[in-house]
């Protein structure tokens, strides 16, 4: 989305909100799509923050602190309980009521602008708004669990866990009240060592675990692996999902996967390019801006030395490669792009299509050991 076209949309809502009008709600993802972007790295947070600020919005919740998939609102921006003023649109900036052409209108009516004058002592941030990892960032944390109530009859509640697969339901009689929770652990031991008819849910429930959504998701992790599950209570008291270690699993495979991927194409280079070179060779694609570096094997490159030195004709001849040279190479080269997204690390991960472009580069990379032997 353009700059402008993305500010008047902003501008529009915010005129909407003061208005008292409704504006519909959106996923994290569908707002960062406006400024052109899959993840939430800081660039891109700090961009959307200064752009809200400049049009007196707020999300709720904070679009840094929830699941990439989970919906937002926008309100207007208050400070010390006063609504700010509402930003001018983007049509009212040509100030003397001169008409303006339809076509173009936008890029001439903000070239005419004067620059504005920067204030060299103004102290100037940057920095993630929210740096810690919270609880809140997980897709389980944001969706409503499934419970039953009290009186509930155990075979409906089993019938519900063997439907959905669940390990436990949590016990509530509203969004808010949590009586305990219903689990495989503690049904099992009531109908095996007691002889009580376990009729209902209230005889087989235990005490329930929970936390914050605003507790750091890593104060909170032994608490999961030991229990199974916790129970996530949002800022307004209800409870907001349940997080179980299937949960926690599939998000640190999420993260640690991209490592463990880029760690095994940077083995296969290595051992593709091991002992084809000499130390003088392996120095000519040395980084100039780091003149100190020494550099005795392929283990001192770094990643975009490899592709410096494959890419020259000469050296590429002496790998024994049998590929093109130019394709390899352009693969390489996306890979390093992807590789610079993974180490600034982000909770949001990559996308799918740069996760799939690193599980193919191995396949590709073991297709060619695999022939090569």
């Amino acid at each position: 989305m353009h700059t402008v076209e993305r500010k008047r949309r902003l501008e529009t809502i915010s005129q909407d909100l003061a208005a008292g009008k409704d504006v519909e709600s959106l996923t994290v993802r569908e707002f960062i799509g406006w400024f052109n972007a899959e993840r939430r790295g800081y660039k891109v947070t700090y961009r959307i923050r200064r752009t809200l600020k400049e049009c007196h919005l707020v999300t709720m919740p904070d679009f840094e602190g929830v699941h990439i998939d989970s919906r937002i609102r926008f309100l207007v921006a208050v400070q010390d309980g006063v609504t700010q003023p509402i930003v001018k649109s983007v049509d009212e900036f040509a100030g003397d009521g001169q008409a303006v052409a339809a076509a173009g209108r936008d890029d001439e009516v903000m070239a005419e602008q004067p620059e504005p004058l920067v204030d060299i002592t103004a102290l100037v941030a940057g920095a993630a708004a929210e740096p810690a990892f919270r609880v809140s960032r997980l897709l389980a944390a944001s969706t409503k669990p499934t419970s039953v109530p009290p009186d509930c009859t155990l075979r409906e509640a089993v019938t519900l866990m063997l439907r959905h697969d669940f390990s436990q339901l949590p016990v509530m009689t509203t969004d808010r009240d949590v009586k305990g929770v219903v689990s495989w652990e503690s049904i099992a031991p009531k109908l095996a060592l007691s002889d009580s008819k376990c009729e209902f849910v209230r005889d087989c429930m235990v005490g329930h675990q929970e936390v914050q959504e605003s507790d750091s998701l890593f104060r909170v992790i032994a608490a999961i692996v030991e229990h199974s599950y916790v129970l996530v209570r949002a800022s307004d008291r209800t409870i907001s999902g349940i997080v179980t270690t299937t949960d926690l699993s599939l998000q640190f495979q999420q993260l640690s996967e991209p490592f463990l991927l880029l760690g095994e194409i940077e083995n296969h280079i290595r051992t593709l390019i091991d002992g084809k070179f000499t130390a003088l060779e392996l120095s000519t694609v040395k980084d100039p801006a780091d003149p100190e570096r020494e550099i005795e094997s392929v283990a001192d490159l770094t990643f975009g030395e490899y592709i410096k030195l494959l890419e020259t004709p000469a050296h590429w001849e002496k790998t024994g490669l049998r590929v093109d040279r130019k394709v390899f190479v352009k693969e390489l080269d996306k890979v390093r792009l992807i590789r610079n997204d993974v180490m600034h690390f982000d909770p949001d991960g990559i996308s799918g299509d740069d996760h799939t472009s690193l599980l193919n580069f191995v396949q590709f990379l073991h297709d060619i050991r695999r022939l090569a032997l």
